[in-house]
């Protein structure tokens, strides 16, 4: 493994066995914000689900990412030979790493990416002694809710956004032992 690759487990490199298609997991860098930003505009703009509000995700910018990254944050990309086709990002909040702005390229969907990501999250988390993961997902968003399950995630809270008066989000935690 080299050594800007993220060690998951003891592998830095993944591939779909179905597929064979390769990506390596390797940590983002601040240099990484603008091209970051852009796929998570990308990536929340080709839901297949419109949501109501909007992603705040339409409007991330690379400042913002950036921000993360010095701020004590940080986060994963998945690197298709010098593209990122995905990523994610970390921060510490509320007594445990929570996993924010999952993004995949459509065109690399369906190979393992986010699976593969937050796995990689859990690995940082597991790193830093916190005792939980979470994140929040949008209520309409079921094939988002299914995925995190299947990583361990459950269901802890449902909130409204503001000027709503029925929940539009719900808080998903994994516990670390």
């Amino acid at each position: 493994m080299d050594a800007g690759a993220l060690d998951v487990g003891g592998w830095g490199g993944y591939e779909n066995v179905m597929t064979q298609t390769p990506f390596s997991l390797r940590p983002l860098r601040v240099a990484d914000a603008d091209a970051v930003a852009a796929l998570v505009r990308s990536a929340f703009a080709a839901q297949t689900v419109v949501t109501d509000p909007l992603p705040s995700a339409l409007k991330e910018t690379g400042g913002n990412i950036a921000k993360i990254l010095t701020g004590g944050g940080g986060g994963v990309a998945a690197d298709f030979a010098g593209v990122i086709g995905g990523a994610l990002v970390w921060e510490e909040k509320d007594g445990g790493l929570y996993v924010g702005r999952v993004s995949v390229d459509r065109a690399y969907r369906g190979h393992g990416i986010a699976r593969a990501m937050v796995r990689a999250a859990e690995a940082e988390a597991r790193h830093r002694g916190l005792p939980r993961m979470w994140l929040s997902t949008r209520l309409a968003l079921l094939d988002n809710r299914r995925l995190f399950a299947s990583l361990g995630f459950v269901e802890i809270a449902e909130h409204a956004h503001a000027g709503y008066d029925h929940p539009t989000y719900v808080d998903m935690e994994k516990r670390l032992g």
